[in-house]
């Protein structure tokens, strides 16, 4: 048994089809994909799979089966990124992560802080999403993150930021001529939600509306702030952002507080505490005075 083989069982398992697997996950030939699961399936002793008509379905072994080969593949790559960790080059490389946005705020603040180790090192400044970042941090691609609280085993979290939620509506939809937005207010609007990529954000905004009693049934469900805004302008809807967007909004999107106590949602820096980096070190040495500085990006109410 290879890896190769966990890897194509967990992308089969995961994908549900032979076809759809092979052709976009694994770039193989269906024929070598089904006699790579069949080599496997004989050293196992027994079939992890059942094939219809309408794809491919665990058998109770193969269910059994995928969680040990993906903690094998987390594994394998665990050992590869320790291994590159170790034999870095002299000149250090230190790689901070940004969810997107967040950069106009924070940026600033991290160049400041490694002022003095920046002429010395390769520093690597990367934007994504939430849930990637929090795998980059684990697997050891970035050394920083600027992120949402993200569950990872080997990753830890410093919350530097509460960030309020506000509403972001079109610059002349009835809403928005108020100061202040009351929650009651979108009912019967077309409302921009959130997919399970941003999950973090659509727990805190679905828990803040039951806590509210308003029942709104997202028309759209978005994986990023930059899709938001869009749909916002070319839909007419309405939606729940962090207050961090607000700087990036267009001439025809603004923003408005929530009326009372806003919802926030935590913006915190994660880092692997078995690092050896002396930048990361230095960094969070003084990461009390990023905390006091607070985002760096001014807030604009158009």
């Amino acid at each position: 048994m290879e890896l190769r083989h966990l890897r194509y069982f967990v992308a089969v398992a995961e994908e549900g089809s032979l076809t759809v697997a092979a052709a976009k996950r694994l770039h193989t030939a269906q024929p070598s994909l089904s006699r790579q699961l069949r080599d496997l399936e004989l050293e196992v002793g027994t079939p992890l799979f059942t094939r219809g008509a309408r794809g491919v379905e665990l058998t109770p072994a193969g269910r059994a089966f995928l969680d040990h080969a993906r903690l094998a593949l987390g594994q394998a790559a665990e050992a590869v990124q320790a291994a590159r960790r170790a034999a870095r080059p002299a000149r250090e490389t230190f790689s901070v992560g940004f969810l997107t946005g967040q950069e106009v705020d924070w940026l600033p603040h991290v160049t400041r802080i490694l002022r003095g180790q920046l002429p010395n090192i390769e520093f690597k400044v990367t934007s994504l999403y939430s849930p990637d970042l929090g795998d980059a941090l684990q697997s050891g691609e970035i050394d920083l993150g600027f992120l949402r609280i993200e569950p990872r085993p080997d990753v830890s979290y410093r919350v530097i930021a509460k960030e309020p939620l506000v509403a972001i509506l079109p610059s002349d939809h009835r809403l928005a001529a108020k100061d202040a937005v009351d929650p009651r207010a979108l009912a019967g609007e077309i409302f921009v939600g959130f997919s399970d990529v941003p999950h973090v954000l659509r727990d805190v905004v679905d828990t803040y509306l039951r806590q509210c009693g308003v029942d709104l049934t997202p028309s759209h469900h978005i994986d990023n702030f930059a899709m938001g805004i869009s749909l916002v302008a070319s839909t007419r809807g309405v939606a729940l952002l962090p207050a961090y967007v607000e700087p990036l909004l267009p001439w025809s999107v603004v923003s408005r507080p929530l009326i009372g106590e806003p919802p926030t949602i935590d913006l915190a820096v994660g880092y692997r505490a078995d690092n050896p980096s002396p930048v990361l070190r230095a960094f969070l040495a003084c990461i009390d005075q990023l905390i006091a500085a607070g985002p760096a990006g001014q807030r604009t109410k158009p």
